[in-house]
């Protein structure tokens, strides 16, 4: 492979002001749910991947929410499966966490071949459904989250 991936992500908690959250099923894991991830590309930082990859698999701009910088990295073993992606000998990823705070649920505009579905689940319920224990955790911070998120609304 000529482009590998880095191994340096974002985790964009995408979520109401209800805590409804937006998880979505990976088109090639069916059964798969979770927040919108992504890695980074050239030199960018953490907010600009975030920024890129919220609007690339959801067509959402993060300019209609608040996007907060959760302060959150979560290193973690790449799955196998998806370690042909990486340079030869990268076995481990670290992952920055935000949260995008919206006023409604707008209308989602999915990348076919990343992802099959999405659905807006309260809190609790998408923490459960998401495969990754790094995107359940943040799901689980949520309520602390979105209350510093409302004060900057």
């Amino acid at each position: 492979m000529s482009t590998w991936k880095q191994p340096v992500s974002v985790l964009v908690v995408i979520h109401t002001a209800a805590l409804d959250v937006l998880l979505l099923e990976r088109a090639a894991h069916p059964g798969f749910w979770q927040s919108v991830t992504g890695s980074r590309e050239r030199n960018e930082d953490p907010v600009e991947t975030a920024r890129r990859e919220v609007l690339e698999e959801t067509g959402i701009s993060t300019d209609t929410g608040i996007l907060s910088d959760w302060r959150i990295a979560n290193t973690y073993e790449i799955f196998a499966t998806w370690r042909q992606r990486y340079a030869p000998g990268v076995t481990h990823n670290t992952e920055h966490v935000f949260g995008l705070c919206l006023p409604a649920r707008p209308p989602i505009l999915r990348s076919p071949e990343e992802h099959r579905d999405h659905r807006w689940l309260p809190w609790q319920q998408a923490a459960e459904s998401c495969f990754s224990w790094s995107n359940r955790d943040a799901i689980l911070l949520l309520p602390e989250w979105q209350k510093r998120e409302l004060k900057a609304m």
